[in-house]
């Protein structure tokens, strides 16, 4: 019953258009791969830096002054030993793994990440815009209200009236008129069911006035009486559908009847007259019965409805029906000297979870904002109804924003005006002064937005430094999708949509706060790791190479060693901090700084390196110097500035003995180093928490991943130490047995340290130790 004509193909059509838009969008790196490339950056520039001195100081002293203590070989060793020590190997095992185990909990919530990169985003997201149909409600169009235009019925009152045997001829178009002029149909395998209950075919508001029509009185054979003979369907830009019916017992010559039905602000300047429900005869359309429309379209727009207009009139065609000329008559013609017969005020009922998770982003720290195509007083009412708009005040407008010379150097931004409404068409005109006021409110509304004008709102923002994510559904959404640092679409939404956006919510849209849990416990995870893994995989693999060139020490622990706890030892302890339970509500704290809060900063390198790091370095060194005094009777001052002096003779020993004594004495220090990060790792599960209110046990907080992995790291460095193969092949050895016991003791005096210091902490909060704490 159509003809399809082409205009426009490819990337010249709408769709192609929106297509080009979101293929255009360029993707920059998410702030976790910006942090791990900072991160990098920093252990590059450290390791070179101390690459550098190693060589430096071999080529103008060691090779001079102490030749014979260190060859080029063992030169090369030592660097390599600092790019070992510097770079935790570990670490982007331990990221990846993260990344993927939250991905697996967001699974599990019915949430489907399509990047692990995007993951940790969302912990740092700051404002939410959100599509309203679809996504904030059911997508559920139900006729809420309906009138004339100077009388609003009720339902009930409507059916009553019906139920007569004398029905206004006022109401009676209007019934025929939603019947007729309606693309929508019930599915025949349903018509059994109650009305509410049955299943339609076609688009969400013609099923809803199909619903309330047929609640009224059924159709029977009203569509034969009026057989459709010509239609113009619905489209987005002249938002109206046209029908054309021929009259019953009559022929072409006595004319047709037209219905129009569309958006109010099109149609009324179309119209001359109104059916009136107060004396159901026909009026003309003056100017105060225009108030009267404005007035009842206020009225429902501010009760959260969709005001949608129906018209009639007769019409006698001059061209031929199918004739080439006679669309355009009935286009031109047919939507001039309407009258309205009938007023619609459709709500689209919102999600049950909506309002709640609206409270929790808010709770969270974001700011939640509606992006809608809707009618923008439909729009800030639906938003007060969700929790969206606050307070009873109506929403300032972009009339209202301050001027350039108002708001020029404002430093702190006014947080008194905290609702604004802006109408898609306004965005155009908007200056940057205009944007930076707009940014600074805390509850927005944008409507009347098409897909260019919802891109160009993100990328303001995010040209403020916000963090930005998108949810939608639309085919419409799908370039802000792209554009948004986190675009979040609906399972049900269009595959444009879904293709565009970074996670699909599978299930109810309050899924949403569970994904931004998540998205704060990695991050906070991902520090736990990296605080983990740099005393032992760095600082303590560090020392011992500078121990080595710098002062002569026998080298304290092989490059295999080295590799061994980065690889091995360490990241199967690291992996059990991904299993962390949160230690305290995430959503109580505000969105992290992404400019500010780093994945790795100076506090975490103080916690690693100079708390941490420094008594893991001394225990092992120690027990180093301890084994060589009590197994080969070399002090700690013989073994101090030794250089080329360890060699054949010393104290002695062979070269091979002295060999002997250091392999044995690298494992010590390898095995205290395992041992230690024990105690390191039962104290960063928790930052400001001590271990007796939240430890690994207890269902709370409980942990049996740890002591699993605990057992593996112990097992691997039984392997290594124990096994004469590879004693052989890595020049390892056996370790004496009670040097396996005194690093317990070592590692619970770390534990018992560090809760010295998180109750000191917790004690003084703004001590010099509280505003260094991670």
């Amino acid at each position: 019953n159509a003809v399809g004509v082409v205009v426009l193909t490819g990337g010249r059509s709408v769709m192609g258009r929106i297509a080009n838009i979101t293929a255009g969008v360029k993707q920059k790196p998410t702030l976790i791969q910006r942090e791990i490339t900072r991160f990098v950056t920093i252990i590059v520039i450290l390791t070179v830096c101390l690459a550098s001195l190693i060589l430096f100081t071999w080529v103008g002293w060691l090779r001079v002054d102490h030749y014979g203590f260190m060859n080029v070989v063992q030169m090369l060793n030592d660097v390599m030993g600092c790019v070992v020590a510097f770079i935790p190997e570990g670490m982007p095992i331990g990221v990846a793994l993260t990344l993927m185990m939250v991905a697996r909990r967001m699974k599990a919530a019915n949430i489907l990440p399509k990047g692990l990169a995007t993951v940790e985003t969302l912990g740092c997201v700051n404002v939410l815009c959100s599509d309203k149909t679809g996504t904030l409600t059911q997508n559920k169009m139900i006729v809420k209200s309906v009138g004339l235009l100077d009388r609003e019925y009720a339902i009930d009152e409507i059916t009553a009236l019906h139920q007569q045997a004398d029905i206004p001829e006022s109401l009676a178009s209007l019934h025929r008129g939603s019947l007729l002029c309606n693309d929508a149909f019930f599915d025949p395998a349903s018509l059994s069911k109650p009305i509410p209950d049955r299943e339609v075919h076609g688009n969400a508001t013609d099923a809803a006035v199909l619903r309330f029509a047929e609640s009224i009185q059924p159709a029977g054979n009203l569509a034969s009486q009026y057989e459709r003979v010509f239609q113009i369907p619905f489209n987005s830009k002249n938002k109206w559908m046209l029908t054309m019916h021929k009259l019953p017992s009559a022929d072409s010559s006595s004319g047709y009847l037209v219905y129009v039905k569309g958006a109010p602000d099109v149609l009324l300047p179309r119209c001359t007259a109104y059916w009136s429900g107060q004396s159901h005869e026909v009026k003309a359309l003056d100017d105060s019965a225009k108030q009267l429309f404005s007035a009842f379209q206020e009225k429902l727009s501010k009760r959260a409805e969709r005001v949608i207009v129906l018209c009639q009139r007769s019409y006698v065609p001059r061209n031929a029906l199918g004739s080439n000329d006679f669309k355009d008559e009935i286009e031109n013609e047919c939507t001039q000297d309407l009258t309205i017969i009938g007023i619609y005020g459709i709500i689209d009922p919102p999600r049950p979870e909506t309002a709640q998770t609206v409270a929790s982003c808010r709770r969270a720290g974001i700011r939640f904002f509606m992006v809608t195509g809707d009618f923008g007083l439909t729009a800030a009412a639906i938003a007060r109804e969700v929790g969206i708009f606050t307070g009873t005040a109506d929403p300032d407008t972009v009339s209202d924003l301050p001027s350039a010379s108002d708001s020029e150097g404002n430093e702190k931004p006014d947080r008194s005006r905290r609702s604004l409404l802006v109408e898609g068409p306004q965005i155009s005109s908007l200056r940057e002064s205009d944007w930076d006021a707009i940014c600074r409110y805390e509850e927005i509304v944008f409507a009347r937005t098409t897909p260019e004008q919802k891109l160009r709102i993100v990328e303001e923002f995010r040209a403020r430094d916000h963090v930005v994510a998108v949810t939608g559904d639309g085919v419409n959404d799908a370039p802000a999708l792209r554009k948004a640092d986190v675009g979040v679409a609906v399972v049900s939404g269009s595959d444009v949509a879904i293709e565009a956006a970074d996670l699909v919510l599978l299930d109810k849209f309050d899924s949403i706060v569970q994904a931004i849990r998540l998205g704060r416990l990695v991050f906070q995870n991902l520090q736990k790791v990296i605080a983990y893994l740099l005393p032992a995989g760095s600082w303590s693999e560090i020392w011992p190479v500078v121990m080595n060139v710098f002062f002569g020490v026998p080298l304290p622990l092989s490059s295999f060693l080295m590799i061994i706890i980065c690889v091995f030892t360490d990241l199967f302890l690291s992996l059990s901090l991904i299993m962390e339970k949160e230690e305290f509500d995430l959503l109580d704290l505000p969105p992290r700084n992404h400019k500010r809060d780093h994945l790795i900063n100076f506090k975490i390198y103080a916690q690693s390196y100079l708390f941490i790091g420094v008594m893991e370095t001394l225990c092992a060194h120690c027990m180093f110097f301890l084994y060589m005094y009590r197994a080969a009777g070399i002090p700690f001052h013989a073994l101090v500035f030794a250089f080329e002096k360890y060699s054949d003779g010393f104290y002695g020993y062979t070269q091979a003995e002295l060999t002997n004594f250091n392999n044995v004495g690298q494992c010590v220090y390898f095995v205290t180093l395992v041992m230690l990060q024990w105690g390191n790792i039962l104290s960063v599960r928790n930052k400001r928490m001590s271990i007796l209110q939240a430890d690994p046990v207890r269902r709370k907080r409980r942990n049996p991943w740890l002591a699993l992995a605990m057992l593996v790291s112990l097992v691997i460095a039984i392997f290594v130490t124990e096994v004469p193969g590879l004693q052989y092949l890595f020049n390892t050895a056996r370790v004496p047995i009670e040097y396996w016991f005194i690093p317990l003791g070592l590692a619970l005096g770390i534990l018992m340290m560090d809760e010295v210091r998180k109750l000191v902490v917790r004690l003084f909060p703004k001590s010099l130790i509280a505003r260094i704490a991670w």
